[in-house]
């Protein structure tokens, strides 16, 4: 025990020790008395912090005798006994246990795991040995993340080292005007809906009051999304840095490994072909092959896959090294060979053209290969598939089959023709049986993080969609300069690339490259908390999906310490109490974490340990337990080649996530059909912060469907996803409160993302609007004062000025925020409307319902998919909406044209308002005629009829005249007379 008259540091807990000269405690600043030991202070400079922590002041470094210590270099490969016994060693990712299931003690058997109490048993004999004093490695304090970020990032390293990254902030003479219109903007909208209330249009209340409350949600969800774009930043990498320092000239590389997860379900509907070269640009990034591996993901349990996966490994040992030899971009055959470019540029070599035109000749033919393939699956034979040995394919009913893996290429598989290691290409299609829930493609995820962290074991991970390739083969260096950087890369959970694509019109009629969310919100996000997870082109660190928290966590306090390590005294807590305030937290925090282990006595730490139970969290394998807590990535001392094909087919079996946490605290986070942001929001709660990068050439690019109803489909499953999150305890409006890890403006943007879909109701009122004030000759504001005038005038004012400002910091063109502009109102009166609906269908009722859509013929020009003409429920809304608008204005003129002059000043704000929703819906008009202004018959008659007959209606019932204006009631009839 600590004698209580020496005072305690305030980083390790441990004694701070007598001053040089032998005479009182050790004193690091003199300013404020900080209490802080020798060797944390070493440590502290040694790390570049050169300033106290509580006061600022400098450190005199002239009382560290000896200088800067030099740190042990921390070893790879460590078991879960050497991580206990070394609890403080801090790695580039020190982490604490975040979300670690508990379990009762009567569910324990009284010997507890006997893997784990060996693990204890190994602990204590370590802490019996430890060696105490100077050569101990001290925690880093706990400096807030923003600093770590912002203060290191502008220095070179204290050792000559320059940095990975760095911030490059927005220009003052950009941003500062962008934040004062905001303000400017957000005191007119007050003053506006002030006026707005305050004159309510007694003759048309009803049009009024919905109009009101319809400006009112688009003025709340303007606060949601303009905020969290106050603090937008700019990122660039240093790639050359990078490889200078992991990778010295004739030694080994020291780059970190990466594993790539690539997730495919039908090969009809998801073509092999895209698929392969999504694979092959993988095999050939720029990065040491021994650290690259690649898990294709099957869920569809199809032999075309596979066997097409055998094509692309043979074609791989000819393309890899051809990709390498002359350094090309981008390293997907498929749109290699179909660029548009002078492909000789910058090339040297005479042998180049030669090469090229035998590779090309090489890839035709394994098209035709694989094509052949594709052909041979259209028809499935009675008796199923068969593989070549004759056996029958395990895969042949999708629903259920076993565990699949088959391993290709590799340290031990084929080398390419030139005999050098390849990458390793893996196989995988988990195990599915009736009556289990598989989860989609997030239950693949997980999948592939069990089966990588058993074969592999790489600390990051990489997934792409199927049809996303490597664009840039420089893209992994690029992310790591973010995760390798000792001062940044500690608490960052993941890397999100922005996402780029192949093969829209140039016009971009439907947003479907979705820059202003991609150039400016994220943009927005990086400067807070970081970007969401958008679920392709990111990187992961491995520790932060297994449910654990950054170094930065909070701590929490001992239960058997009076005091905590740094604040005032508490109260000592009764241990079942602290377990339990625990279980109520809303992040599930731990009830305790391995740094601050050493403060417990040995019956509360057997206790504690005993306790948690990892069988319970990450499922019933030793060997993937094991492989958890080795933070720096690799396989285990422990690990047995002879079984690791067996122990990756058993944690792939259907059963296997049964009564543990995946996919409700660890892996990608169930519960959504977009798991990627529940995914990423869970990281951000439990303290951890994500990076934004967006290297000059785009490191990924995939497909994007082009035509309209593909477009609208794909948005109303994202809004889907939003509104389950919207009724589940994920919701961001009351989860993560009680842990204080997620900043206020991330959660504004969190809450933006799942609230949006119900804009769609406010916005369907408002485009009905116009026509009805068309119809009805009513209108939804009186008569305009001065004064009103300026607030109006003002509104639009600031709305025009807050978009070039914008545009002029985030560098997208006036076209592109037009187009977003529009889609976000086509988008919201079709797919948005029919989430809402489907969702609360779904989670409240059980009931779902699909909207199901059927693809026509298509053109064989050039873009010819964006004048696909294909019917779905989704098109009916925003026709309707087109038609009403039309016949309103039709109305309108006619109606003015016979009352006289004095009819056409009225007349101007309806029809101003009326042409803003066509506008609006001009490209979904452009969409539903088709190339040759072909409408589907179906899509008409619905929107005509449902046109006509709420005019007719709207005509006979006129709901907003008073019943008391008599006059009013003769003119109307005299008019219809």
């Amino acid at each position: 025990m600590m004698q209580p008259e020496m005072p305690i540091c305030n980083t390790c807990g441990e004694q701070i020790g007598f001053a040089l000269d032998g005479n009182g405690a050790f004193v690091g600043c003199h300013e404020c008395n900080f209490q802080i030991c020798k060797a944390c202070l070493e440590y502290e400079i040694n790390e570049g912090h050169t300033a106290c922590i509580q006061c600022g002041t400098p450190y005199d470094v002239s009382l560290i005798k000896g200088g800067v210590v030099e740190k042990e270099p921390a070893t790879l490969n460590t078991t879960m006994a050497d991580h206990l016994g070394n609890s403080q060693d801090a790695g580039l990712h020190a982490r604490n246990i975040s979300t670690v299931s508990t379990v009762d003690s009567d569910m324990i058997d009284e010997g507890g795991n006997p893997i784990w109490k060996n693990r204890v048993e190994s602990w204590k004999d370590k802490k019996n040995k430890k060696k105490k004093g100077g050569g101990k490695v001290a925690k880093e304090v706990q400096v807030p993340i923003d600093q770590h970020i912002e203060e290191k990032q502008q220095s070179a390293d204290p050792n000559g080292m320059q940095p990975l990254s760095q911030i490059i902030p927005i220009p003052k003479s950009q941003i500062t005007p962008y934040r004062i219109v905001i303000i400017v903007r957000l005191i007119i909208l007050g003053l506006f809906f002030h006026y707005r209330i305050t004159n309510p249009v007694e003759s048309s209340y009803g049009l009024w009051l919905t109009s009101v409350i319809c400006e009112i949600w688009f003025a709340i969800s303007w606060v949601l999304d303009q905020f969290p774009k106050w603090y937008p930043i700019n990122r660039i990498t240093f790639t050359d840095e990078l490889s200078a320092r992991f990778e010295r000239e004739g030694e080994p590389s020291e780059l970190a490994p990466v594993d790539f997860f690539v997730s495919t379900v039908d090969p009809l509907k998801e073509p092999p072909l895209i698929t392969a070269n999504t694979v092959l640009s993988i095999l050939a990034v720029d990065y040491p092959v021994e650290k690259v591996s690649c898990y294709v993901s099957d869920d569809g349990a199809a032999m075309l896959t596979f066997e097409s996966l055998v094509e692309t490994a043979e074609f791989a040992r000819k393309w890899v090294p051809f990709c390498k030899k002359f350094e090309i971009e981008p390293r997907a055959p498929e749109f290699y060979f179909s660029q548009k470019i002078d492909y000789l540029k910058d090339k040297v070599q005479p042998s180049f053209v030669k090469e090229r035109r035998a590779m090309k000749r090489d890839y035709e033919e394994y098209k035709v290969r694989v094509n052949a393939l594709v052909a041979k699956a259209q028809k499935t034979p009675e008796e199923g598939w068969t593989m070549q040995d004759g056996t029958p394919w395990p895969g042949n009913n999708p629903r259920d089959h076993p565990g699949m893996i088959q391993v290709f290429l590799g340290h031990s598989g084929a080398h390419d023709i030139e005999g050098n290691e390849l990458p390793r290409l893996v196989y995988v299609s988990r195990e599915k049986r009736p009556g289990y829930q598989h989860h989609k493609k997030a239950g693949a995820e997980n999948a592939l993080v069990r089966v990588s962290a058993v074969l592999t074991n790489a600390p990051y991970i990489l997934n792409l969609d199927c049809d996303h390739y490597v664009n840039n083969s420089k893209a992994v260096r690029e992310g790591m300069c973010f995760m390798m950087d000792p001062q940044v890369g500690r608490d960052v959970c993941y890397i999100q690339f922005p996402q780029r694509f192949d093969g829209i019109d140039r016009s971009d009629r439907y947003a479907n490259r979705n820059t202003v969310f991609f150039d400016v919100n994220m943009k927005g996000l990086d400067g807070i908390q970081g970007p969401v997870y958008v679920g392709t082109g990111c990187m992961f660190y491995r520790q932060a999906l297994y449910g654990y928290g950054p170094q930065s966590l909070p701590t929490l306090p001992s239960p058997s310490s009076s005091s905590c390590c740094c604040g005032p005294k508490k109260p000592k807590k009764d241990l079942e109490e602290f377990k339990r305030d625990a279980r109520r937290d809303d992040l599930n925090a731990a009830i305790f974490n391995l740094k601050e282990i050493e403060s417990y006595d040995d019956y509360e730490r057997s206790l504690l340990i005993s306790q948690m139970s990892f069988e319970k969290t990450f499922g019933m394998s030793s060997v993937f337990i094991e492989s958890t807590l080795i933070e720096n990535g690799g396989l285990a001392e422990s690990a047995n080649p002879a079984t690791m094909i067996n122990e990756a087919i058993h944690v792939i079996s259907c059963g296997y996530e049964e009564k543990t946490a995946w996919g409700k605290e660890i892996g990608w986070i169930y519960g959504s059909v977009t798991e990627d942001i529940l995914t990423g929001f869970k990281m951000h709660c439990r303290g951890w912060r994500s990076i934004y990068c967006m290297p000059v050439r785009p490191a990924f690019k995939g497909s994007a469907p082009i035509n309209l109803s593909d477009r609208l489909h794909q948005v109303l499953r994202w809004a889907l996803g939003s509104v389950e999150i919207f009724l589940s305890r994920h919701c961001p409006l009351w989860y993560g409160w009680g842990g204080g890890r997620l900043k206020l403006l991330q959660r504004l943007a969190y809450i933006n993302t799942i609230v949006y879909p119900f804009t769609s109701l406010p916005l369907v009122a408002y485009c009905t609007l116009p026509a009805i004030c068309l119809l009805t000759g009513k209108f939804i504001i009186p008569t305009l004062s001065n004064l009103a005038a300026v607030w109006f005038l003002g509104l639009f004012l600031s709305i025009i000025t807050t978009s070039v400002l914008e545009i002029r910091w985030s560098g997208v063109s006036i076209e592109e925020l037009w187009r977003n502009e529009q889609f976000w109102v086509i988008g919201g009166v079709s797919a948005h409307l029919f989430a809402v609906f489907q969702g609360f269908l779904k989670m409240l009722a059980g009931v779902d319902t699909n909207f199901t859509v059927t693809a026509k013929a298509a053109d064989d020009q050039e873009f010819g998919e964006l004048y696909m003409i294909k019917w779905t429920t989704v098109l009916i809304p925003p026709t309707t909406l087109l038609v009403l608008n039309l016949v309103g204005v039709v109305a309108g003129f006619s109606d003015a044209l016979n009352k006289g002059y004095e009819a056409w000043g009225p007349l101007f704000g309806k029809v101003f308002f009326a042409f803003w929703v066509i506008l609006h819906l001009y490209p979904f008009l452009k969409g539903l005629m088709g190339r040759q202004n072909r409408t589907p018959t179906i899509v008409v008659l619905w929107s005509v009829l449902l046109a006509s007959v709420f005019s007719l209606v709207w005509v006979k019932i006129d709901p907003f005249v008073s019943k008391g204006d008599s006059s009013l009631t003769q003119g109307c009839i005299a008019i219809d007379c």
